[in-house]
């Protein structure tokens, strides 16, 4: 899912596509599998980027970055992981010119107990330190700020979650799983990391609008909506820092209003240019780092960047949204390709006519009063990235409020991303005009296009970092009904 940097609101065509168009997406949806290179890259492929302000601290922003798409609970007995020669990044622009101002790496590197054996576990993994994980991962946080020279070293020596395989290996897997929840100071307050399998929290089903089948052009049965990410995993790295590490004055925010409230948000995967397999099995690499994955808004690159700029798009940088191909882009926004066929596979639904600048404030530049940079005057950037003020208080992480600012909820998407935020049906929405930008289409069926499928197939928890637990390799289910 991911998405056209300078060509955000494309974010909203593309997540209509999905389900107007009734098509099955090949791979997946959100950014899993989303374009021909990093479909074969599965360890650096970018899925699905949260950030919402912790609902326990608000003092505090969490950011989730997902990788490792489909993952199947049950694919061992090499199991899935974190790429060795992979560097990860939480990207963070902060005064509105679309330019990176602070980035946190992540680096893993894998650890075989015994390399005489085939197995991911000889026992019970009791810890991640007992002998019987026998394919462990550790990793390092290091931070890179806008000028400081040096990367600042945050956490090292920390260790992934394993694999959830099931009863006989991991007899406790959620303790063992919270165990490497990892505290670590900043400058300016106490923050926490965490990277390891977790179910996939991302809902949608690929098949189409089941509820509205019988409103479609060509008619089937009205049916409910099935998840078609329900049962796997994905391998996630979550990082909560305060909101004061954040801002550009490092002071954090008085509120919606504080010139440095908002900040944009991409994450990107990077692989070096020349890669080693050592006699263990171990991967390293040498030479420039290059971007392999981009990821801001969902939906994006997977469902809107044409096929022959997907893996251009996963190489460039917001900065360059603007300038760089961004005159091919613009058109798709102001004048989507989406909203004209909706009323042709919907008979019925009109859509607001181009130019529409209500998706480019939506998905571009941000919304006036909440996802606009307040701070950037004449340096600012329109960039595909997920903007998020941090100065309007949190909601639940669970699925009250799920439609977010196009629902009346100033706290969920796309202001930021929450987990439970249902980002298909909002973006279905706005795609039609189904929101109070464009007052005259905000009524029904317009504002009330749905997949039918409006939560995760687990609770998320109360707790960092929020994702429900990986499913279980002995007990593997897919495509819920209605869930």
């Amino acid at each position: 899912m991911q998405k056209s940097r300078g060509k955000v609101i494309l974010a909203t065509a593309a997540v209509g596509t999905l389900g107007v168009l009734g098509t099955l997406v090949p791979g997946g949806a959100s950014s899993h599998r989303e374009a021909p290179a990093i479909s074969q890259d599965p360890s650096a492929d970018a899925t699905d980027l949260y950030a919402f302000v912790s609902p326990e601290d608000p003092s505090k922003v969490t950011f989730i970055a997902n990788y490792s798409p489909l993952e199947d609970p049950s694919g061992g007995p090499n199991f899935h992981r974190f790429g060795d020669d992979v560097q990860y990044e939480i990207n963070i622009d902060n005064d509105g010119d679309a330019a990176t101002d602070l980035s946190y790496q992540f680096r893993f590197q894998t650890q075989v107990q015994n390399a005489k054996t085939f197995l991911y576990a000889t026992g019970p993994i009791d810890s991640v330190t007992d002998p019987d994980f026998n394919m462990r991962q550790l990793y390092s946080v290091n931070e890179v700020r806008e000028g400081v020279a040096e990367p600042k070293a945050l956490i090292g020596g920390a260790s992934t979650a394993p694999a959830n395989i099931g009863p006989r290996s991991n007899q406790n897997y959620e303790a063992v799983a919270q165990s490497t929840v990892y505290p670590f100071d900043t400058e300016t307050g106490q923050a926490k990391v965490f990277a390891g399998p977790r179910d996939d929290p991302f809902f949608v089903d690929l098949g189409g609008l089941r509820p509205l089948n019988k409103a479609h052009l060509i008619k089937l049965a009205k049916s409910s909506g099935r998840n078609s990410v329900a049962g796997f995993n994905v391998h996630s790295i979550a990082l909560q820092v305060p909101i004061s590490e954040l801002t550009a004055d490092r002071k954090g925010t008085t509120g919606a209003d504080d010139p440095d409230a908002v900040i944009g948000v991409y994450t990107t995967a990077k692989r070096t240019t020349t890669r080693t397999i050592g006699a263990d099995g171990s991967r390293s690499g040498s030479g420039d780092l290059v971007s392999v994955s981009r990821l801001g808004n969902p939906l994006v690159n997977e469902v809107v960047v044409p096929l022959g700029a997907k893996d251009y798009f996963n190489g460039s940088d917001p900065k360059d949204d603007a300038t760089k191909n961004g005159g091919a882009y613009v058109p798709l926004v102001t004048d989507p390709e989406l909203a004209k066929l909706i009323p042709v596979l919907y008979p019925g639904v009109n859509t607001p006519p181009a130019p529409r600048n209500d998706l480019v404030s939506i998905f571009l530049t941000g919304i006036d009063g909440v996802t606009k940079p307040m701070n950037a005057g004449d340096k600012f950037q329109p960039a595909e990235l997920l903007r998020l003020n941090m100065g309007i208080s949190p909601r639940s992480i669970g699925r009250e409020n799920r439609l977010g600012v196009l629902g009346g909820d100033n706290a969920g998407f796309p202001n930021g991303r929450r987990l439970a935020d249902d980002v298909v049906d909002i973006a279905l929405r706005a795609v039609a005009g189904g929101t109070p930008f464009t007052p005259e289409f905000n009524h029904a069926p317009n504002n009330a296009l749905t997949d039918g499928v409006d939560k995760n197939d687990r609770p998320f928890t109360s707790r960092f970092p929020y994702l429900a637990e990986p499913h279980q390799g002995y007990a593997r289910q897919q495509l819920t009904p209605g869930r």
